[in-house]
């Protein structure tokens, strides 16, 4: 592994912010960010980073490869809940396996945002069309997740209101703000785009220190629950998202030979859903435990991608 590029990521100030806000937590501090300016702060990064994509997909051409990406992401929304349903089912409730086993198949679009960073600072760039594969994944995850729960629960009472969830999974805020930014970002001519590039582009990074100090009060706030769980959803949360990645990191040479598509493919399949997904449990599920399957992935999985992850599957992406 290159030690410069994991040295490099732990000193990166987003990180460092993150680190902040946990810490003070710990140290009782009144550090806040406002709840509004916090979903102001998630709107614009997604809105940023979905607008920057449909810029860079206007000049791409439509071709086999991105036609088998996109069925390629699909799949692994697919089949990561499958396979982690029954390693999960086997030390918690069918409620709690099958809501982490969602969130771990669906995406996380702040990770995905910070590893464009990342990306960014290698002097490469990230294709457009890997904006519109991220939100294709937010769905999939969801539904097979729901119907896992289905096909097990052996309580008559549970109703899944399946319908209300779907059309969640679907419309619900994140994947819509990414998609709609997506086309419009897709139909501005560059000449449009100048003009609020200063917004989208300059302001970027700052908004996402800020927004990762805010992910660093709530995971702080969350750990100590977290832990009363006992030390399964930690191993869980710290080791599959590593192997995931990993994985999927190699496997993606199956359908592009582009080093940041293939670690984007590897962030991808590592990232666990802390905003898409605990949103359609709580419709859906409510007998699935928000503060077991949030803090594993915000808390750990999160932090464990954007540090060691981020280094690992680049080398891979690199050297495979």
């Amino acid at each position: 592994m290159n030690y410069n590029l994991l040295l490099d990521n732990l000193t990166n100030p987003a990180l460092l912010f993150f680190v902040l806000g946990i810490l003070a937590v710990y140290l009782k501090s009144d550090l806040e960010i406002p709840p509004n300016s916090s979903k102001f702060i998630s709107l614009y990064l997604l809105f940023a980073i979905g607008f920057k994509g449909g810029q860079e997909l206007s000049h791409e051409t439509f071709t086999s490869e991105i036609a088998w990406s996109m069925l390629f992401g699909v799949a692994i929304s697919i089949v990561i809940p499958l396979y982690t349903f029954f390693i999960l089912k086997k030390r918690l409730n069918i409620y709690n396996a099958g809501a982490i086993a969602a969130a771990y198949g669906s995406v996380s679009a702040v990770t995905f945002v910070t590893a464009v960073t990342y990306l960014e600072s290698q002097q490469l760039g990230v294709h457009g069309y890997m904006v519109a594969i991220m939100a294709l994944m937010e769905s999939p995850a969801i539904i097979v997740g729901l119907l896992l729960i289905s096909l097990f629960d052996t309580e008559e009472a549970t109703d899944i209101k399946k319908r209300d969830v779907i059309k969640h999974s679907f419309t619900n805020g994140s994947v819509l703000l990414i998609l709609g930014s997506l086309i419009i970002g897709f139909v501005a001519n560059a000449k449009q785009a100048e003009g609020i590039k200063p917004f989208t582009n300059d302001l970027f990074k700052g908004f996402l220190a800020i927004f990762l100090l805010d992910m660093g009060i709530s995971s702080g706030k969350k750990l100590k629950a977290f832990f009363s769980f006992g030390l399964f959803p930690f191993f869980f949360a710290f080791f599959i998202p590593l192997l995931n990645g990993t994985f999927f990191a190699w496997a993606s040479m199956l359908v592009t030979d582009d080093i940041t598509n293939r670690f984007m493919f590897a962030i991808l399949a590592a990232s666990a859903s802390y905003i898409a997904v605990p949103a359609a449990m709580k419709i859906s599920v409510p007998k699935a435990n928000p503060g077991l399957f949030l803090p594993m992935a915000l808390a750990v999985t999160f932090p464990v991608n954007i540090t060691i992850g981020m280094p690992l599957y680049f080398l891979i992406a690199q050297s495979t």
